[in-house]
Order: structure tokens, then C-alpha cells, then sequence
């Protein structure tokens, strides 16, 4: 009763307040809301150097209002913060922000108060602005320019650099990252991301109850679990923990770089920055692999990580709420298609089962005394809370809604049989009633027999199907189940150096790729271990190796299935845009600094090319074959002589015998990224016999001046492309092939200048290309296929060149040789 009288007097109070305070209207611009100034309908302040925005929006084709923070000049629209997001309004125009009685207050269209600040400081004086400033933090300020509140303080979904999320030690609370529901709304959501301060890591938990991710404790330079961070030229990562608080903050070594760190509605935490003409690319997310996301498909619901959708209902349930499923939010699950019978009221049907081979099993599920899996069943049928049971060495039993249930690939020796209940309509005629006699004596052989048959092909299968795993969660397959997921090896993907590439799909319809290993030396023991080292290596821009095959001279790896191909296949024979080309410059950037840098030790490529790069569905680009190069033991001249064809990606050194390092895979990206700008190949042949080399005539535009959009593909719009990102990739290619690695970038570098955090400067035109742009003819040559000697010559060049040039003739043919 007191409560009610309560709410009235407040809500008198502010209507009061209302009718008698003198409130202007707040005019477009400006990034403060004075004691005096209302913001309403279409109203925005915008922080004083135009990168926030504060005011009224609707998220996606939402009719609800919302009072948040976005960027400003940045399409689509991204909201890093929302002030009423479990308490939208139907109308901007009726409602207002505004300063009331020392807090900041949202009224909706009844000039109800619905969301306001609120004060830690006891004694504080009237503000009398709130300020948005270019960090994204909305400040309200009293009369002596204190701060009594920020929104950094209250974080909804997104960390802005400068923000933390924190352990307040004193008040034993949580600063806490809480995704969406989905696109569409912005109430709480099921993933949050909080810190654990006891063992100085981040969690994720679905529901504030389930851990599914940890960050590892942070060990001084990063969190031992995101390797990440280790060596990043972005972020400037820091951790503090005292006897007030600990947390976690970042801040970018370049002001200008814009990045967010956010909790998405998938349940993964994720970093991007914002690259000129690419949009937010992806820094890093975990988990990576989306199923590892807790009970990411509801109830009912199955996760799939190979195939799209993730989410599917079981057979005999449909999603719950098909409108949210539209819009990717599974959280609700699946329901029945028909109800199960009720107990003691079966009127002659009984429920039955229906049998998921390969599953991960759900969690919370609880042990039953039987002696065999026919009590089994018949337990899990007699109970009736029990939707679900499974037999391996013992009973387990489940009630109510499976959770968290997934279907792994056959050939992960983790995946278990589940039987699920269903009502008695949901199963084929004939299997109803479990243990249901089909009543002909012939019927009842014929069954016998059928699972004799069964039961031999699954022991045949069980004896051929490799279940050892090693470092890594590699599985261990046998020869004849990839020659048969291949079928024979008959559909060819690709080739290289290292061997061949095959399609592949296994018993469950996972599609995969199998590379087939030649000539591989090594020994069965050094082989595992040094496969094992490379599925240890893991980044979203690699392709993740899922097993190998080691029979004698057999040697095979096992893939993700890339459904866009290798870039090659779309480069030069599909329209790309330009968007998608520098997605892909950073991307493969990013994946081949964290080979050389980032990992234990560095892993050298050897074979950058077009082919290499592998392209999801989302045209993000993966790194193929890496470390393949110490699994041949490091001959690389052998390596060479099998590169025959691919011409002008190998470096000078891979001929003149020095060592190979890091930087010649430097010399392979720039390489590539001429033939990324030009949509073509960076030699082609024309007519009369002369071979056009394009890396002579785009660096001379990028160096010497010129409208550089002339190297441009010409299947590309040249209106839509900056000709200043087309410069600094020219620039950036031009560096990459310098003659000697000294003056090459490294990738980390390369990958700095791409994402605009540093200028590069004029490059001067490497010796080798300078001999062409200074003899104004075009070389010609062709390639021998002999693999003798290095007397031998693989490249012959006839030029006009004056004979002052002839020393750097060599240096030249080394450039555009294809193989040893």
C-alpha cells in the first residue's frame, strides 16, 4: 500500500516538475543537454568533433524507440549504448530527455519517468549538463564540473576504448557486457561477459548462471587464452587490480582508429575496427566456433557447426517462435509437434523413441541403476518428466528440456547416441510402441537378421572409423574412410606444391577438403608431432586443420570445407568488388603476421599465392597450407621444382641459394596484392608473344604519379573506389618486393598500414622492375620445363635493354621465374 502511495507521489512529482520548470527545446547539433533543454523526436547531439551520436532510434524495421548512443557518418547504423532498453517507448515525439531534479530522465508520452540516472555520491550538487564526448562517454556534470554520473559506467552490450569492465571489491558488483535479444531489440539478452577478479580472467555465461568461455588469467602482457593479443599494433591492452576495484582496459595506439568490443547476440565477445572503405572487419571472437556458444539453438534445439543454418529443430519440433528464429535469437528453442501422452491416460498409445547417432550429449542429465539399455528405456518411459536417455556403460536420463545438444561430425570419437521421446503419432508405423511385437514369426526373423546385418556393418564400421585424437582435438582417420568420403579422390579442388586438394564429405554430410601429402619422408612419430603443432595453431584467418590420415606413405590433412573456393577462382574469373579485395588484403595480412610473429615459433609459409587463400561464405579470407613446408622437411629445392607454372610469386632469395626467412613471404603477399588491385594475373601473354608484367606499370602509377585508378579492374566501378586506398595498397605492394628483405615490411607492419594506423611512405621502384620501366619495352620470356641443374636456366629474358642495365638482367629473370 505505502509502495503505491510512493509511485503516485513520484509520479506527481515529476509531472509537477514538468508543468512548471521552463524547458526549451533543444536544437539539432551541439553535444550538450542543459538544466533547461529537452531532446525529443528527431533531436541528436553529436559529440564536438562529430563521431557520436546521442538521440531517439529504431532498431532494424522495430516500430519501438529507443534513447541511445551511435556513430556518426557510419552506415548501417551502429548503437554502442541504449539507455531504456527493457522499457521502449511508441512515440519519440511525445517523449523527451531531459535534466530533473539533479538526474537525467527519459519521459515516455504519459511524461512518465521510465529510466534516470542514478548517483554513488552522497552529497553531490544539481548537474546542470550532460556532455557527449568523442570517447562515447556520456557525462553529467554538477555546478562545479564534477562528474556524478557516466555512461561508461553502466555499459550495455558494447566496451568503447577507455571504458573497462570492472569488480568493484568494495560493493562486491559487477560492471557486466550483456548482448541483445537480437538485431531488433536491445533488451538483455542471454550472453554477458563479466570479470572473474579472484583469478584475474573474463568469463562468459549464458544466463548469468552457464560458463562456456574463459579468457585464461591474465599473465602480465595477455589473457593466457586469447593469443591475440600478443603483438597486436592496434590495441594498447592494460589490466589493474587494487583494493578498490580490477579491470581491464584498452586504448588504441592510434586515436584515430576507430574499434568497439562487444557481446553479440550469437553469445561471442568480438573485436573489430573500422578500415576506410571495408567496413568493421574482425579482429578476433571468441569462442570461435559457434557451437561452443552454450545452448546457443534453445531447447529442442541442435547445433551444427559445418552446416548453415547452426540451429535446427530435432525431428518432431518446430521453433517456437518462428519470427525471432528469422532473426537469428534461437534462445527460445524448439516445441512439439505433438504433445506426449499424459502418464496413467495413454488411451492404448504409448510414447516411443527416436535414436540421434553422433550427438554431444546435453548436460544435467541423471544417473539410473539398470542392469541393460532395455531399463533403460523402459525407465526413462515410466517417468514422466523423462524426454530423453542414453545408454553407454550406463543409464543417463533427462527431464524436461534438452539443452545444449549438438551433432558432431562421425568421426569425432566424442558423439554418443541419444534417444528422444516423442509421442506416439511423431514415429514410422511399426515402431510406436517400443518393443512392440510385429506379430509374424516371418516378420520377427526378418528383424532378426536386419540387425544381425546392422550390427556387423557397425563393428566393421566401429574397426574402420579413426577415434584417436591428439593435441588439438585432431581426429585420427584411416586411409579408407577419406578414400571414400572423396570417392576415390575424384573431385579435385587444387594443387601446389605441397600436393593435391580433394572435396570430400563424410557420413554425416560435413563437407571437407583433404589434401593429399607427396612425397612426405618423415617418420610416423615425427609426422604426428609435427601435425599436431600445426592444429595447435589457430586464427580466424587460417584455415583450421580437423585431422590427418599417417599410413605408412600415406599422408593426408583434413580441412573446413571452404564453400567460396580459393581467391584465384573468383579473382580472375568473377566479379569481386573492392570492399571485398581489401577484406581480403587485411585478412590474409593478419593471418600470415600471426604466423610469423604470434606463434611459439615462426611459422614461414613458403607458397603465398592466389590458390592459397581460401574464401568462406562470407568472402573472408583464410591462410591454406601453412606449415606444410617443415612437414617436407625443409627441402626446398624440391618444393621448387614442383611450383613449376605459378609464376612471379618467389622471391629473389629462393634462387640465389640464401636462406629463407619471413620476409619471403612478404615478397609472395606483395606480389599478390598487383594481382588483388588488377583483377588478372600479374604476367599475362598477348598476341605478338610479349608477356605484359603489371607490377611495372602499377608501381611506376603509384610512385611517379598518375591517375592510379587506370590499374584498376576494369569490371570494377571506378566512382565507387577511393583512389587514395588503391595508392596505398600500390604503395604497400611495392614495398612487400623490394630486392632485399632488409627493405621489406614485415607483415605486422603491413598490416598497420592497411588498417590506417600508420602512413606508408614512397616507395622507391625495386631494381629488378626499374631495369623494365627504364628500357620502355616489355620483357619477354618463356619457361623451360626442366628440372636439372640450377645451370640450367628456367626463365630466359630478351630485352632492348642498353647494356647499362645488363647487370640487373639477373635480378630481373630471378623476379619473374616460376621455378627452379
Amino acid at each position: 500500500m505505502m509502495d503505491g502511495i510512493r509511485r503516485k507521489n513520484h509520479s506527481f512529482f515529476f509531472f509537477f516538475l514538468l508543468c512548471f520548470s521552463s524547458i526549451n527545446r533543444l536544437s539539432h547539433g551541439g553535444n550538450t543537454i542543459s538544466a533547461n533543454e529537452t531532446l525529443s523526436g528527431d533531436q541528436t547531439i553529436i559529440s564536438s568533433s562529430g563521431i557520436f551520436v546521442l538521440g531517439f532510434f529504431n532498431p532494424g524495421n522495430s516500430t519501438k524507440n529507443y534513447i541511445g548512443m551511435w556513430y556518426n557518418n557510419i552506415t548501417p547504423q551502429t548503437v554502442v549504448w541504449v539507455a531504456n532498453r527493457e522499457t521502449p517507448i511508441s512515440d519519440r515525439y511525445s517523449s523527451s530527455l531531459r535534466i530533473l531534479n539533479g538526474s537525467l530522465v527519459l519521459l515516455n508520452e504519459s511524461q512518465s519517468p521510465i529510466w534516470s540516472t542514478t548517483h554513488d555520491t552522497p552529497n553531490f550538487s544539481p548537474p546542470l549538463e550532460a556532455i557527449l564526448g568523442d570517447d562515447g562517454n556520456l557525462v553529467l556534470k554538477d555546478r562545479s564540473n564534477s562528474t556524478v554520473w557516466q555512461s561508461f559506467d553502466h555499459p550495455v552490450h558494447t566496451w568503447l576504448p577507455g571504458g573497462k569492465i570492472s569488480y568493484n571489491k568494495r560493493t562486491n558488483t559487477h560492471q557486466i557486457l550483456t548482448s541483445w535479444k537480437n538485431s531488433e531489440d536491445p533488451s538483455p539478452g542471454l550472453y554477458s561477459l563479466e570479470l572473474d577478479a579472484n583469478n584475474s580472467q573474463y568469463l562468459i555465461k549464458w544466463n548469468r548462471s552457464e560458463q562456456y568461455w574463459t579468457s585464461g588469467p591474465w599473465n602480465g602482457e595477455i589473457f593466457s587464452l586469447v593469443p591475440e593479443m600478443r603483438n597486436t599494433f592496434l590495441y594498447n591492452f592494460t589490466y589493474v587490480s587494487n583494493e578498490n576495484e580490477s579491470y581491464f582496459t584498452y586504448s588504441m595506439y592510434n586515436p584515430n582508429v576507430v574499434s568497439r568490443f562487444y557481446m553479440d547476440v550469437t553469445g561471442q565477445v568480438k573485436q573489430v575496427s573500422l578500415v576506410s572503405g571495408v567496413g568493421w572487419n574482425l579482429f578476433w571472437s571468441q569462442p570461435r566456433q559457434q557451437c561452443e556458444v552454450y545452448a546457443y539453438c534453445g531447447t529442442f534445439g541442435a547445433c551444427n557447426q559445418i552446416t548453415l543454418p547452426f540451429c535446427n529443430c530435432l525431428k518432431g519440433f518446430n521453433p517456437k517462435s518462428p519470427n525471432d528464429w528469422n532473426l537469428e535469437d534461437f534462445s527460445d528453442g524448439c516445441v512439439r509437434n505433438i504433445e506426449l501422452q499424459q502418464c496413467g491416460n495413454t488411451n492404448g498409445k504409448k510414447d516411443g523413441f527416436r535414436m540421434l547417432p553422433g550427438m554431444g550429449l546435453p548436460e544435467k542429465s541423471v544417473s539410473w541403476s539398470v542392469g541393460s539399455e532395455k531399463e533403460c528405456e523402459a525407465s526413462c518411459l515410466n517417468n514422466c518428466s523423462c524426454t530423453a536417455y542414453a545408454y553407454d556403460n550406463g543409464c543417463l536420463i533427462w527431464v524436461e528440456g534438452l539443452l545444449n545438444l549438438q551433432q558432431l561430425s562421425q568421426n569425432d570419437g566424442n558423439g554418443r547416441s541419444i534417444y528422444i521421446r516423442l509421442a506416439a503419432g511423431e514415429l514410422p508405423s511399426g515402431k510406436r510402441m517400443t518393443g512392440k511385437l510385429i506379430g509374424a514369426v516371418v516378420g520377427s526373423v526378418f528383424v532378426a537378421v536386419l540387425c544381425l546385418v546392422l550390427f556387423v556393418i557397425w563393428w566393421v564400421r566401429k574397426r574402420s572409423v579413426g577415434k584417436s585424437k591428439m593435441e588439438g582435438s585432431l581426429i585420427a582417420f584411416v586411409y579408407r574412410d577419406l578414400q571414400n568420403a572423396t570417392k576415390n579422390f575424384s573431385e579435385k579442388l587444387g594443387g601446389g606444391g605441397f600436393g593435391s586438394v580433394f572435396k570430400g564429405m563424410l557420413p554425416d554430410s560435413t563437407l571437407i577438403a583433404v589434401k593429399r601429402l607427396d612425397s612426405i619422408s618423415q617418420g610416423e612419430k615425427q609426422f604426428r608431432m609435427e601435425v599436431s603443432t600445426i592444429g595447435t595453431v589457430q586464427h580466424v584467418n587460417l584455415v583450421r586443420l580437423r585431422g590427418f590420415c599417417s599410413q605408412g606413405d600415406k599422408k593426408l590433412l583434413v580441412y573446413d570445407y571452404m564453400p567460396n573456393g580459393s581467391l584465384d577462382s573468383i579473382l580472375f574469373h568473377k566479379t569481386l568488388d573492392w570492399k571485398k579485395r581489401q577484406q581480403i588484403a587485411i585478412g590474409t595480412a593478419r593471418g600470415l603476421a600471426y604466423l610469423h610473429e604470434e606463434c611459439r615459433d615462426c611459422i614461414v609459409h613458403c607458397d603465398i599465392k592466389p590458390e592459397n587463400i581460401l574464401l568462406d561464405s562470407e568472402f573472408f579470407p583464410k591462410v591454406a597450407d601453412f606449415g606444410l613446408a617443415k612437414l617436407i622437411g625443409r627441402d626446398f629445392s624440391r618444393v621448387l621444382t614442383t611450383m613449376r607454372g605459378t609464376r612471379g610469386y618467389l622471391a629473389p632469395e629462393w634462387i640465389s641459394g640464401l636462406a629463407i626467412t619471413a620476409k619471403a613471404d612478404v615478397y609472395s603477399y606483395g606480389m599478390m596484392l598487383f594481382e588483388l588491385i588488377s583483377g588478372r594475373r600479374n604476367s599475362e601473354g598477348s598476341e605478338d608473344g610479349k608477356v605484359k608484367f603489371f607490377p611495372t606499370w602499377a608501381a611506376n602509377l603509384a610512385i611517379e604519379g598518375g591517375d592510379i585508378l587506370n590499374i584498376l579492374d576494369v569490371r570494377l566501378n571506378r566512382e565507387t573506389v577511393d583512389p587514395e586506398e588503391v595508392r596505398r595498397i600500390c604503395r604497400v605492394a611495392c614495398w612487400c618486393i623490394q630486392d632485399e628483405e632488409s627493405d621489406r615490411p614485415t607483415m605486422g607492419q603491413v598490416v598497420q598500414i592497411l588498417e590506417g594506423v600508420i602512413d606508408v611512405n614512397q616507395p622507391p621502384i625495386p631494381r629488378s622492375l626499374q631495369v623494365i620501366v627504364d628500357s620502355g619495352e616489355d620483357i619477354v620470356f618463356f619457361t623451360e620445363s626442366s628440372e636439372s641443374s640450377s645451370s640450367n636456366k628456367s626463365s630466359q629474358v630478351r630485352s632492348n635493354t642498353s647494356s647499362n642495365h645488363s647487370q640487373l638482367k639477373g635480378t630481373a629473370t630471378l623476379l619473374m621465374n616460376s621455378g627452379a
